[in-house]
């Protein structure tokens, strides 16, 4: 019997089909790998096994106009993590939660995280971190990081700042103003590493070293710093105020010497700071000047020939426009020379010459002393302070308003820079905090600040013998210094209720501003005290503080004392 041919078997038909269709994908899927896109894939398991890391930049120093640190970069020590490595996140955490101060539930939800970095304490002490180093525990590493450190605590904090803690990113003062500066430029790491996150030999490890910050020499001398703080210090406690600013300058300059504001802080503890112990208040802060605004008023009659020192002016006893009242508060004749008028403070003959001046030209010279606008200090936040064009001034009590201090806002550098104008012979030249930058490879960049001249050297010099006369004869006596002949001028003015649209009955604004040595004036000291409840005028409550901090600056200027 003839044998029937056998039928293929469908399902070795099926499987051979199935093999031949994989082998088909997997012969082009390997030269797809190997062929065609064997450098991308390449290229992609290269990027796997790199690890790249950012090298921070050593931030510049901030050094006083001695070389005295004031802000530095030293060493910290980091820990960290790699979570992906802890077999017992429970037994690790308990162990190095106290050693790094921290809660074991803390730090063991950071271990619990899906990840292979987390930082566990950042920029510690490196004694503080010795013990975790000693422990050993797996997966548990440290690295060492900049940290930024200051020196001199709250000595000049309100004007050298501070950075963000995590990444050394100015925050305030001049670290935020010159963050650019002294940040430098970030490096970078990259390595090959092997799953067990091993370098692995001959493989990629290529270092961009970072580019250190640019240091900051500033104008602030801090002998005068500190005696300025400690005389503001002793009059917020004799006064009641709640604060209080003084600013020391060299009127030739513009170097600020002293910048101080209380309260303050201390840059290294910031935990729980208020955010007004923040502000530098010498910069930020506005206030309606007072009798201090006197010299910007005589000194734009005298230069615009209107009066002279000696020119008489008829005091009534009260001047009324509409619903307000002006008068004087101390005694005096009634005849007053101009002379007179700036030493006994005379509200009444203030006015008299401010009218004569006009709105016009009153506003022409507070513009030029630099008011409503800001000085260009090197300085973040700076605030303009408010003087309304004179076409904006109302017509019955503006002119006589503003010629004693009100209806304009200043900040105390702002006054402080009048004075210098006038104790620089009537040339305003610009503030600065900064003297120098030296940069990394050792070049320096000095201040090149701008000039203008606001008065005649002759109107200087005679405001300057009037604002003696303000001390020795008139209201700022509290103001001598001893063994030096020096000028200025007291201020009071009621504090402005915005929510009340009055003026307060008994919260003031005292204030003393002044130069010296009278002759040729090496220091101008403005002192603004805010809200004193004791002693709050500008005579009794911040004059003294301009004697103490003068004679401080005079003594560390090592100017020699007036003969005779």
């Amino acid at each position: 019997m003839e044998a029937r041919p056998r039928r293929p078997n469908g399902r070795l038909m099926s499987v051979g089909i199935v093999l031949a269709l994989i082998w088909t994908l997997l012969g082009y899927r390997l030269t797809i790998v190997q062929g065609a896109d064997a450098e991308a894939f390449a290229a992609q398991g290269l990027q796997q096994r790199l690890e790249r890391r950012t090298l921070a930049a050593d931030r510049g120093t901030i050094v006083d106009r001695d070389g005295r640190e004031l802000a530095v970069t030293v060493d910290s020590t980091t820990v960290y993590a790699n979570p992906m490595e802890i077999e017992d996140p429970v037994a690790v955490a308990r162990v190095l939660a106290p050693l790094v101060g921290r809660e074991v539930r803390d730090v063991l939800d950071d271990l619990g995280t899906d990840t292979e970095f987390v930082y566990i304490a950042r920029q510690l002490d490196p004694s503080v971190a010795e013990p975790v180093r000693e422990a050993d525990l797996a997966g548990v590493y440290l690295l060492t990081e900049p940290k930024r450190v200051y020196p001199a605590g709250a000595l000049a904090a309100h004007v050298v700042g501070f950075v963000r803690s995590d990444d050394n990113i100015g925050l305030e003062g001049l670290e935020l103003y010159y963050d650019a500066e002294l940040a430098g430029r970030p490096g970078s790491l990259l390595v090959e590493r092997d799953p067990r996150g091993l370098a692995i030999p001959q493989g990629e490890y290529r270092v961009e070293p970072a580019e250190p910050g640019s240091d900051l020499v500033l104008t602030i001398k801090s002998e005068i710093q500190f005696a300025a703080t400690e005389a503001l210090a002793a009059a917020l406690e004799r006064t009641g105020a709640a604060a209080g600013s003084v600013v020391v300058i060299d009127p030739e300059t513009g170097e600020i010497l002293a910048m101080v504001n209380l309260p303050t802080y201390d840059p290294n503890a910031r935990g729980d700071i208020p955010a007004e112990a923040l502000r530098n208040r010498a910069v930020t802060d506005v206030f309606e000047p007072g009798s201090t605004q006197k010299v910007v008023t005589i000194s734009g009659a005298l230069e615009t020939g209107l009066v002279g020192p000696g020119s008489p002016f008829e005091i009534p006893e009260e001047i009324a426009i509409q619903d307000t009242v002006f008068e004087d508060f101390t005694e005096h004749g009634d005849v007053l020379t101009v002379t007179e008028i700036v030493t006994y403070s005379s509200n009444l003959g203030t006015i008299l010459i401010g009218e004569e001046l006009g709105a016009r030209r009153l506003h022409t010279y507070m513009s030029a002393f630099g008011q409503g606008a800001v000085t260009g200090v090197d300085f973040p936040g700076e605030a303009p302070g408010v003087l309304r064009a004179p076409e904006d001034w109302c017509l019955a009590t503006c002119v006589a308003g503003t010629s004693i201090g009100y209806h304009v806002s200043v900040t105390a550098l702002q006054m402080a820079m009048v004075y210098a104008t006038v104790a620089n012979d009537g040339v305003w030249v610009q503030p600065h905090l900064v003297s120098e930058i030296v940069r990394a490879d050792g070049t320096r960049e000095g201040f090149d600040g701008i000039e203008r001249r606001v008065l005649s050297a002759v109107t200087a010099a005679q405001m300057r013998s009037m604002l003696q006369a303000v001390v020795e004869l008139g209201t700022g006596a509290l103001a001598a210094v001893p063994g030096y002949r020096v000028g200025g001028k007291t201020g009071t003015t009621e504090r402005y209720v915005e929510a009340e649209q009055a003026y307060s009955d008994d919260d003031v604004v005292a204030s003393f501003i002044g130069m010296a040595p009278i002759a040729d004036p090496r220091v101008v000291v403005a002192v603004v005290l805010d809200s004193p409840v004791r002693d709050a005028t500008g005579g009794r409550g911040a004059a003294p503080v301009f004697s103490a901090v003068t004679l401080a600056a005079l003594n560390q200027l090592g100017v020699v004392p007036d003969a005779g």
